[in-house]
């Protein structure tokens, strides 16, 4: 397989953070239905009739199926939510990045989950407050871009990739000769 290259139609600008947010949680949306696929089928592989029997192994089996969704679809740029806010996941050279970075962001990503879920866990904090804690520190991770280089997220920086606005060339119009 030959190296990723650089793109065209884009430039580097990064998106705002509201974009990116909203990409964020559309993106959250519509990993409901990859959780709910992977784990039906997982499910069915089983053939687990209680949610409690096998979860270490469900929990590891969704997030291997995470992993593989969005190295998929990172590698070849764009998640479906990043198409309809028109941004890309690019290399500090503008090329599409490789099957290893895009592994090694989806683990620094886990940043926006685990320590929310370590605190709740640890703290045996009711529902309510796990809730809090989670936009709290959401809030901040995503406010804390304001403070990196290029305003990119810091585990976008650890890992070399870069969002960036991306709008696809229209399709050339065929004219209609009378």
């Amino acid at each position: 397989m030959s190296e990723p290259t650089a793109l065209e139609n884009f430039d580097y600008q990064t998106p705002g953070l509201w974009r990116r947010m909203a990409c964020w949680l559309y993106e959250g949306m519509l990993l409901f239905g990859v959780v709910f696929i992977a784990g039906y089928l997982f499910g069915t592989l089983t053939q687990t009739r209680n949610a409690m029997d096998n979860r270490t192994s469900l929990q590891l089996f969704l997030f291997v199926a995470l992993s593989a969704y969005f190295v998929i679809f990172w590698t070849r740029g764009q998640t479906l939510a990043m198409k309809t806010w028109h941004i890309r996941l690019v290399d500090s050279q503008g090329a599409l990045i490789s099957r290893q970075r895009a592994l090694l962001r989806y683990t620094l990503a886990w940043v926006w989950v685990l320590p929310p879920l370590a605190l709740a866990w640890t703290a045996a904090l009711p529902a309510g407050a796990q809730a809090l804690v989670f936009l709290l520190w959401v809030a901040a991770w995503a406010g804390s871009s304001g403070l990196a280089p290029q305003r990119q997220f810091w585990h976008d920086i650890v890992a070399g990739t870069r969002l960036v606005h991306y709008k696809p060339p229209e399709p050339a119009s065929k004219g209609l000769s009378s």
